[in-house]
């Protein structure tokens, strides 16, 4: 096994967020590497306002090039080097992404000094949802279930 080298991923990370600040995008970027050999898979910047997309996220777009390259949806065995602290958003990202480690520059008190404070994020999921500026409402029909039955029932199905 390759021992990673933690401050070269993350300055690479950095260019990346740098450069996309040059570009017209937001300051952040992200590097996905093969934990075993240390190759660079895919990285990632971020294309909130050049795509239009709230959750194009630098560490989502690593992520998301990554397995579309690699042609699995599971990045077990694999490191996310980012510029910064992920948000909650790419955190989950990550973890349903399976990646072996996560490893950031900047903090989230860093972001916020940049303008990008996403703190209450954080601090939203430890209030009561009744307590959130959006309303999560359950709402279940007699078929709620359904969509699981049929993935119970679908010996076909592709587990993850």
């Amino acid at each position: 096994m390759t021992e990673l080298n933690d401050e070269t991923f993350l300055s690479r990370a950095i260019d990346l967020a740098v450069a996309n600040v040059a570009a017209g995008g937001g300051p952040f970027g992200a590097v996905i590497v093969r934990t075993e050999t240390g190759e660079v898979v895919a990285t990632g910047q971020n294309r909130v306002t050049r795509d239009l997309d709230p959750t194009a996220h630098a560490e989502v777009s690593a992520i998301r090039a990554a397995c579309r390259d690699l042609g699995e949806f599971s990045l077990a065995g694999h490191t996310l080097y980012t510029s910064c602290e992920p948000c909650p958003l790419c955190l989950a990202a990550s973890l349903w992404a399976r990646l072996d480690r996560v490893v950031y520059a900047a903090d989230r008190d860093d972001a916020a000094e940049g303008g990008f404070d996403d703190r209450a994020f954080y601090e939203l999921f430890d209030k009561p949802r009744s307590e959130w500026g959006m309303s999560i409402d359950s709402v279940r029909p007699e078929n709620a279930f359904a969509p699981f039955a049929a993935w119970n029932a679908d010996e076909a199905r592709t587990e993850y």
